[in-house]
């Protein structure tokens, strides 16, 4: 089918053995998990006694998920930068810690014992995968510590010592959905990266499409940075369903795509939405591969407002013009801003007068005023269906009339029961 250019499952044991497994050895000079009251009364080392205040940037700057984390830490930078040009953060400093992920969730959750307890920052910008996130949120839960992360996920959790400032599914995957959903589309093919998030999109999405009247003709796997999809192409291009919805994460992007083109599967014939492919991966892919294909976002470089045209500035002065702006990095770079924010609403870089003074804190984002739940520590955001074009960017066909208020368990959702569980 055609929307208009206008406007073998293999179920992974990833979260469940390994990176717990190795979380658990981080974590092992701690002890067991913390509790509550543990995790309040854990001593931090942060200094504030100076005129500079360390924070943490974690990001993959190596492995099959630098394609996408490097441009992350790119506007974590700009964002320290920006705000130390301008005064600092009550009138201290930021001084920058960054380490490298590696895409490897082990690696995240030693690296973020390090920033926590060597290093001694206030707060930490980073991850991408859910795998990654996983393993370092018992880590920043035992030291009570902060953790600010970027990118869209697949909902279902929430956690005092995380601030959320990508998508939760409700802003990303379900109005993508409906949006398919509106344009006639009656069958889908899910293809993912094996690990966390795609596993627990495509449950939701399962759901949602049974409770719509939308068939599943497969669903399929594939390992983080895979590169070999014939199996998998030819298994979608003989499925003829009406639509694709890829969570595919990194660099394999690449090679689907590449294989989608080559077996002659067209956006006109059977479009793919995804949700993990910014302006940043579109030129790695290859623009004669993927233009014509969608994505669902909340941020796009295209978006028409003055703050995000001086912003997009900033950041191709400082990286250079072919550079682009993407939602993941301006995820990253508004979660500077609002720590900042919060931290002088709290009027302390304390853990628990941020958390308390939270709720509510503003920032006028390139992709429109974000606000954060104090409930469940995420931000509202404006849902964008995007097509990507010949020049490389993604330009906006639909978007929600305002910013969706975050409900990352799905409650407000009748046919989501039981997911959470």
């Amino acid at each position: 089918m055609r929307l208009p250019r206008r406007s073998s499952v293999r179920r992974s044991a990833l979260v469940a053995g390994g990176i717990v497994a190795a979380t658990s050895l981080v974590l092992a000079g701690c002890g067991s998990k913390a509790t509550e009251s543990d995790s309040a009364n854990a001593q931090s080392c942060v200094d504030t006694s100076g005129s500079t205040i360390k924070v943490g940037a974690l990001n993959s700057l190596s492995g099959t998920m630098a394609i996408s984390e490097v441009t992350v830490r790119n506007a974590i930078d700009l964002a320290v930068e920006q705000i130390n040009a301008s005064g600092g953060v009550m009138g201290k400093q930021i001084q920058l810690v960054g380490e490298d992920g590696a895409s490897e969730p082990t690696v995240f959750a030693e690296k973020a014992e390090k920033l926590i307890s060597s290093d001694c920052v206030a707060a930490v910008f980073g991850g991408w995968t859910s795998s990654s996130r996983k393993a370092m949120l018992p880590v920043f839960e035992s030291a009570n510590s902060l953790l600010y992360y970027p990118v869209q996920y697949e909902g279902l959790e929430s956690s005092k010592n995380i601030f959320y400032t990508g998508a939760t599914t409700n802003q990303q995957i379900v109005p993508a959905l409906d949006y398919l959903k509106e344009k006639g589309v009656k069958s889908l093919y899910l293809v993912g990266s094996d690990y966390v998030f795609p596993q627990t999109a495509n449950r939701i999405i399962k759901a949602y499409a049974g409770a719509n009247g939308i068939e599943i003709k497969g669903e399929d796997y594939t390992p983080l940075g895979s590169t070999d999809f014939s199996t998998i192409v030819n298994k979608v291009r003989t499925a003829g369903a009406d639509a694709v919805f890829n969570t595919l994460n990194g660099d394999s992007n690449v090679a689907f795509f590449r294989e989608y083109r080559n077996v002659g599967l067209t956006p006109e014939a059977m479009p793919v939405v995804s949700v993990s492919i910014a302006e940043e991966e579109v030129g790695g892919i290859g623009i004669q591969n993927i233009t014509g294909q969608l994505t669902a976002w909340n941020y796009y470089e295209t978006v028409d407002n003055p703050v995000n045209k001086a912003f997009v500035k900033a950041y191709k002065d400082k990286y250079g013009a072919n550079k682009p702006t993407s939602d993941p990095m301006e995820a990253a770079y508004v979660s500077v801003y609002l720590w900042k924010n919060t931290v002088e609403k709290a009027k302390s870089f304390d853990v628990k007068a941020i958390q308390d003074n939270a709720g509510g804190v503003t920032f006028d984002a390139p992709e429109g005023q974000v606000t954060i739940d104090g409930e469940n520590h995420h931000i509202t955001k404006t849902a964008r269906i995007g097509e990507i074009r010949p020049d490389g960017l993604i330009y906006t066909i639909w978007e929600s009339p305002g910013p969706i208020e975050p409900d990352p368990y799905l409650k407000s959702y009748p046919w989501a029961a039981g997911l959470s569980s």
